[in-house]
């Protein structure tokens, strides 16, 4: 009876211990998966695209770009009419050729979507050169991740990259500019999320905003309220 009792003990104790090695073989397996699924992912190299030259620019310009990413592809970005591409452009590097100093364009996530050298050349004045860009910079349909979908808004800078002006309003999208040299002005021709859907669509409003380049800051809409209303008033007599 002694003999029965002691050898159920053992085969008690061999049940325990092997139904305890199985649970911390799954609770190892389980630890060895999350480990393997919280290292972080491993980021992409950053790519420095051709040199931009300018002769009449103390600077020479670097874009920033990312390798092409078939999920954030944006197959319809004009990196401005002298440099396309079909990668987004993440930044700009300045670079100094006097002295090789260097420095940023933006100082936050946004996509260039395209960068124009203006020129304007006004009578009895000096010639004012600036570069326009246009930038993605805020998630405006809150898809959690910029695009062309969202707001595309107007920025200014010197020929050193610096001084950057925002000129547009935000949640609007730049469909053209025409630059008034008598005026040392440019007008932008803007699409307004107007009602409010986070979409820019043709239900959407258009505007335009003159920015005095003497004075860069956002424009005030040219066509008000008011005026509309009239418009309307005529046209849906």
């Amino acid at each position: 009876m002694k003999n029965y009792s002691f050898l159920k003990n053992i085969i008690t104790a061999v049940i325990i211990a092997a139904v305890s090695f199985s649970c911390e073989s799954k609770i190892t397996r389980k630890t060895e998966q999350a480990k393997a699924t919280d290292k972080p992912k491993s980021q992409p190299n950053i790519v420095y695209s051709d040199l931009i030259i300018k002769e009449l620019s103390d600077y020479l310009m670097i874009p920033v770009n990312l390798p092409e990413d078939n999920q954030e592809k944006e197959s319809n970005l004009n990196l401005s009419r002298s440099y396309q591409r079909n990668n987004p452009l993440y930044n700009m590097i300045f670079y100094r050729k006097q002295d090789g100093e260097t420095h940023l364009l933006l100082d936050k996530k946004a996509i260039i979507n395209s960068f124009d050298l203006l020129e304007v050349k006004a009578a009895n004045k000096p010639i004012t050169r600036v570069w326009l860009y246009r930038i993605i910079d805020q998630d405006t349909n809150a898809d959690r991740k910029l695009n062309t979908e969202d707001a595309i808004i107007g920025y200014i800078s010197d020929l050193s990259g610096k001084n950057l002006q925002q000129i547009t309003p935000n949640n609007t999208k730049i469909i053209n500019w025409v630059v008034v040299p008598g005026q040392n002005a440019i007008f932008l021709k803007i699409l307004k999320d107007s009602n409010n859907d986070k979409k820019f669509t043709e239900e959407d409003k258009t505007n335009f905003v003159r920015v005095n380049l003497d004075k860069p800051g956002i424009g005030t809409e040219i066509i008000s309220d008011q005026i509309e209303q009239e418009i309307k008033s005529y046209v849906f007599k």
